[in-house]
């Protein structure tokens, strides 16, 4: 890769360059009076950039020095390129680089700007897309080496509106195979780890876009939702994110033999992961754009109407059968305090059915997998996804055709029991995992063992997919060094009410990134 001159900045940080001051000539005319020229010391106003490493900056500080002037481009990217060489070796988040790209579409930036070209939201700003959906010109392997063939002819429509906005890819992020389990590894590219920890998972299947995410690779990374896949890793990650309503952000893999069955497609949501709640509004805001590829995209309003206050919000009662950890608890005790502190009024109460509903959703997904695609994946992947598939599947019952339609039939009944719960309760509070993160590997432990994670551990995180309902993840604290985070689910196409509460209790809590950081210096 070519060597591009820039100029030197210590530790990663920004510094304006600075600029003359200019004296303005004012002028008076009076009755017979002569104009006279009076001299002012007002300087020109000076760009500033934001305090610390340029990796560190969110992507709303970062497109705003971009456009002000106190940085350019290519000085961004070249600082989170510097990052991924520094920390990815031994995270395994980043899988593809595109850094060589990067740079230019950097220079293609700075040289937008210098024209004044209107720019996108953002402009310059370094970001990450997750290995599984189409890159123009670049396989979609899913994570499976037996795809590597497999090339997007065009950009999918995540993608493609990112790129509207002046973003720039600076990488693919890792995921499982067929991104189907809850944990990043796959024989193609390997294990990603948790940066926090490398003992406990970094989540999956968008386990790489969280783990980058956090480490301070790009500012914003995409990632994609069937059963928990934006909010597990957001959790165990310690970072943010929102899985949107389905048909919120379009989708579409021109590279696909064919297309999904409808339920995967209704259960499925694209979306974005950051370090804060304004990064993903911005993101989630330039992503959701219309793509007429996708016949189930919506052009809802990202913004409704503001419920009567004071706000009521359902702290989720938690089922007798589940196990839950005290740390659990304690963390969605403390979100609900900063809540109530907020002016929220809290309100510990059942939600509707949580164990029928999630099982709908593993009897949807399983059912819908087994027919259409089991027999192809079992060929090609390996002993851990085996595993893994084989535990989700214990939990599943077996449909027939009529057994089939009771269970689309269901889960309109339970979508319409959480629409009216949500008329009084406009946003429920609910765990992620009831239990400590596990290790990195733990899916493939046994049978047994994937079925306890997903039924009793990540039972409040899968159950929403299959409703098509929003729900924010937001980091609440660190417990024995893990981030906890907690969920906050809203009405369909309400994500603002639920990044609301995600911003009130990150307002309180803080960000967690920034004890990451200190720990990987």
């Amino acid at each position: 890769m070519a060597k591009k001159t820039v100029t030197k900045r210590k530790s990663g940080s920004a510094k304006a360059a600075p600029k003359k001051s200019t004296k303005k000539s004012a002028s008076r005319a009076g009755a017979g009076a002569k104009a006279q020229k009076k001299p002012t010391s007002r300087k020109s106003a000076k760009a500033r950039p934001p305090k610390g490493p340029v990796w560190q900056w969110s992507a709303l500080q970062t497109a705003a020095a971009i456009r002000s002037g106190a940085i350019s481009s290519m000085e961004v990217v070249e600082a989170h390129i510097a990052r991924v060489r520094d920390v990815n070796p031994k995270l395994n988040a980043v899988v593809v680089d595109l850094s060589e790209q990067a740079l230019k579409a950097a220079k293609a930036a700075d040289n937008a700007r210098t024209r004044r070209a209107e720019l996108g939201a953002l402009h310059g700003v370094p970001i990450t897309i997750k290995e599984n959906v189409d890159y123009e010109g670049r396989p979609n392997p899913n994570g499976v080496a037996a795809q590597m063939n497999i090339i997007a002819p065009s950009d999918a429509p995540v993608v493609r509106n990112l790129k509207k906005a002046d973003a720039i890819v600076i990488g693919l992020t890792n995921t499982p195979e067929f991104s189907f389990r809850g944990f990043t590894d796959n024989p193609l590219h390997g294990l990603t780890l948790n940066p926090w920890n490398p003992d406990i998972t970094c989540g999956g299947s968008s386990g790489g876009a969280g783990a980058a995410v956090a480490a301070g690779i790009g500012t914003i990374a995409h990632g994609n939702d069937i059963g928990g896949s934006l909010r597990w890793p957001a959790h165990c990650n310690g970072v943010v994110t929102i899985k949107p309503t389905q048909g919120r952000i379009p989708a579409y893999n021109e590279s696909a033999a064919t297309e999904r069955p409808m339920l995967a497609h209704l259960m499925s949501a694209q979306g974005p992961l950051a370090r804060s709640v304004d990064d993903v509004r911005t993101a989630l805001e330039v992503m959701s754009r219309r793509d007429p590829r996708d016949p189930w995209w919506v052009a809802a309003p990202l913004v409704g109407p503001k419920p009567k206050g004071p706000i009521k919000v359902a702290l989720a009662k938690l089922p007798d059968d589940m196990d839950v950890a005290p740390s659990v608890r304690a963390a969605l005790r403390q979100a609900a305090d900063h809540l109530e502190r907020s002016g929220y009024r809290v309100s510990e109460i059942e939600v509707p059915d949580i164990n029928g509903v999630w099982q709908t959703w593993c009897d949807i997904i399983t059912n819908e997998t087994a027919m259409l695609q089991e027999a192809g994946m079992l060929k090609v992947t390996s002993p851990d996804f085996h595993a893994a598939w084989s535990g989700i599947k214990s939990k599943a019952n077996t449909l027939d055709l009529l057994g089939w339609m009771r269970a689309t039939a269901a889960r309109n009944t339970h979508i319409r029991a959480w629409q009216l719960f949500l008329e009084d309760f406009p946003v429920v509070l609910a765990p992620t995992t009831v239990k400590p993160t596990p290790g990195p590997r733990e899916d493939a432990i046994s049978t047994e063992r994937t079925g306890e994670l997903f039924w009793n551990d990540l039972r409040f995180i899968s159950a929403i997919n299959v409703l098509g309902l929003p729900g924010a993840v937001v980091p609440v604290t660190l417990h024995e060094g893990q981030p906890i985070g907690v969920q906050l689910i809203a009405g369909r196409y309400r994500e603002d009410l639920a990044l609301d509460a995600a911003a009130a209790i990150e307002k309180r809590a803080g960000t967690l990134v920034p004890r990451l950081w200190e720990k990987m210096a």
